[in-house]
């Protein structure tokens, strides 16, 4: 889990992704034949056919284009005001319940980590001792947020500027048989694209996992990336909902943790292609890998753009089932992830 955790607590908002972008280049040294930075900013990494024994390489291998965006939700900074408090935008989407009273990081230099400061968000609402029970009951809004950083109102604006990075803040932990961290959506799927590509040690495909930016602002990163590459298959790695909860009804549930990888037939943005759905199933069912179906009613993935790139690309998404996305807990069953995992690569050492 060592991998996973430097991956959930190093920052990258989308358009920020530099730090990310630079400790996923340092582990996959030596992993890929190519890796290159797109001009968007998302992290191209290639691999050529290596099919077993003495077989000859396909002149015209199947080109698969793997998507696992490396951005995660989070603000920017939209004003410091005279007092020294810090005004922030999203990058993503947040649910604002869930944003009280939490330890965030502001990053003024996305190369200098030394440079971050540290701060408490707050709302700018009464607090509960002076509060009537109208201001109890309202849910306040993200404009209404604010960062306190306990420094001087001069030294906030000197170290402070607009645009600047903020990630919420918490600990990676353990949790039974699960990990919870903030932003495993996403990182936990370039957890898995690193691993799977780790586990592969044959293949007749080209392969080219790519570690995309600005998917949680509207897939953007995957667009660009497709369009350079033309793949003839696309496989988004994301995370989805696992809603196994109390207080939602079963059929809501999207998956269920511990039952294994989704395979996604439809969400928000794409429709798996079918063919897909089916050699992946039947691949996880001959290999006994966990796995379950599922569909996401909102939102999208990389495979939304990824399927409608020049031509059009034969698209799917595997996802890891995890409750609690979009906060600072979110939470992975670590079967789920190796399940994952274990498909993917699966999958591409078959793949003709």
């Amino acid at each position: 889990m060592e991998l996973l955790e430097s991956l959930c607590n190093t920052p990258g908002v989308p358009g920020r992704e530099h730090r990310i972008r630079q400790l996923i280049e340092s582990e996959i040294d030596g992993l890929f034949d190519e890796v290159r930075t797109d001009t968007m900013g998302s992290l191209i990494c290639t691999r050529r056919p290596r099919p077993p024994g003495r077989k000859k390489p396909a002149k015209s291998p199947t080109r698969v284009m793997i998507a696992a965006h490396m951005d995660q939700i989070g603000f920017l900074v939209s004003h410091v005001d005279d007092k020294g408090f810090v005004r922030v935008v999203p990058a993503g989407g947040f649910d604002t319940r869930n944003l009280f009273a939490r330890l965030v990081t502001i990053c003024p230099d996305v190369h200098k980590p030394a440079s971050d400061l540290p701060g408490v968000m707050n709302p700018g609402v009464k607090p509960v001792h002076v509060a009537d029970q109208a201001d109890r009951n309202k849910v306040p809004e993200l404009h209404e947020l604010f960062i306190d950083t306990g420094l001087p109102a001069e030294q906030v604006k000197k170290q402070v500027k607009v645009g600047d990075m903020v990630v919420l803040r918490s600990t990676f932990t353990k949790v039974g048989s699960s990990v919870v961290s903030q932003c495993l959506d996403n990182r936990v799927a370039c957890w898995v694209a690193i691993r799977a590509m780790q586990k592969l040690k044959h293949h007749e495909a080209e392969i080219s996992a790519v570690f995309t930016v600005q998917e949680e602002v509207g897939l953007r990163g995957a667009r660009t990336s497709a369009y350079a590459l033309r793949p003839d298959i696309g496989i988004a790695v994301d995370t989805t909902l696992s809603v196994d909860t109390p207080g939602v009804p079963g059929e809501m549930s999207v998956t269920r943790q511990g039952e294994g990888a989704a395979i996604t037939c439809m969400d928000g943005t794409s429709i798996g292609d079918y063919d897909l759905i089916e050699t992946f199933e039947s691949l996880a069912r001959r290999k006994r890998i966990k796995h379950q179906r599922s569909i996401l009613p909102r939102g999208g993935t990389d495979a939304g753009t990824i399927q409608a790139a020049g031509p059009g690309v034969r698209t799917m998404t595997l996802s890891v089932p995890t409750r609690y996305i979009h906060t600072v807990t979110e939470m992975v069953h670590e079967d789920d992830m190796h399940a994952t995992r274990n498909l993917l690569a699966a999958y591409l050492a078959e793949v003709k």
